[in-house]
């Protein structure tokens, strides 16, 4: 059995900080370098709807675009990252860590996916090139903070929330993770930027949209 991605098509057409090395993991079992075959996928309409097949036991959460036009997904169910070639059908996995359970996954300014990783409660990078995983740690002390999504300001620091009743941010150069408590509670969710550089964001169970002070946190 296999679960699938769902992509909308036009019509017309076209801290610790240490790294690790993880093996990529293709979508047939073939090894790793070896393309897995074409999936045509199931098309549902003129051009509407294509599905495409990923591993099973993956459960994808979150997608991202890559810069080459390939797809990043969280795999929540197998504690991976995937990267999907529409073109071919063909789907390459990076192992995350023991534990892992991924939820949001985003490409940063660097062109490297970022991942809010509940499992391991760490934002995670992965290098797109060479596969090697570095993990950001919550800080010592700081409880199961449950990340859910996160976003780069334009300082490069990236946001991120914490579901259990946090939010907090990534500092890519120094490798430093600051925790804050927020004020509403539980319930940190989803969270942007705005163009003018404001971090917000939106607490499922506390019913609010909250703003964060970027400067002071």
């Amino acid at each position: 059995m296999a679960v699938a991605l769902l992509f909308v098509v036009a019509a017309c057409g076209s801290s610790s900080t240490d790294g690790r090395r993880a093996s990529p993991v293709t979508s047939a079992g073939a090894p790793t370098g070896t393309a897995a075959p074409p999936a045509p996928g199931r098309v549902v309409g003129p051009g509407e709807l294509r599905t495409f097949a990923v591993p099973r036991g993956s459960r994808p959460h979150d997608v991202a675009p890559a810069g080459d036009g390939s797809v990043w997904y969280t795999a929540q169910g197998s504690g991976r990252l995937g990267l999907l070639d529409p073109a071919t059908g063909r789907v390459d996995e990076v192992e995350l860590g023991r534990g892992s359970a991924p939820h949001g996954v985003i490409v940063g300014p660097d062109g490297a996916p970022w991942v809010t990783d509940g499992g391991l409660n760490a934002v995670i990078r992965v290098d797109p090139a060479t596969r090697e995983v570095r993990r950001f740690a919550m800080p010592a002390g700081t409880p199961d903070v449950n990340l859910n999504t996160a976003v780069f300001e334009r300082d490069g620091r990236l946001w991120f929330t914490g579901q259990a009743g946090y939010y907090g941010r990534v500092d890519p150069g120094s490798g430093r993770v600051e925790v804050f408590p927020a004020p509403g509670g539980r319930g940190p969710y989803g969270i942007t930027v705005t163009p003018s550089g404001t971090v917000w964001y939106a607490s499922l169970a506390g019913s609010h949209v909250a703003r964060v002070d970027t400067a002071t946190g």
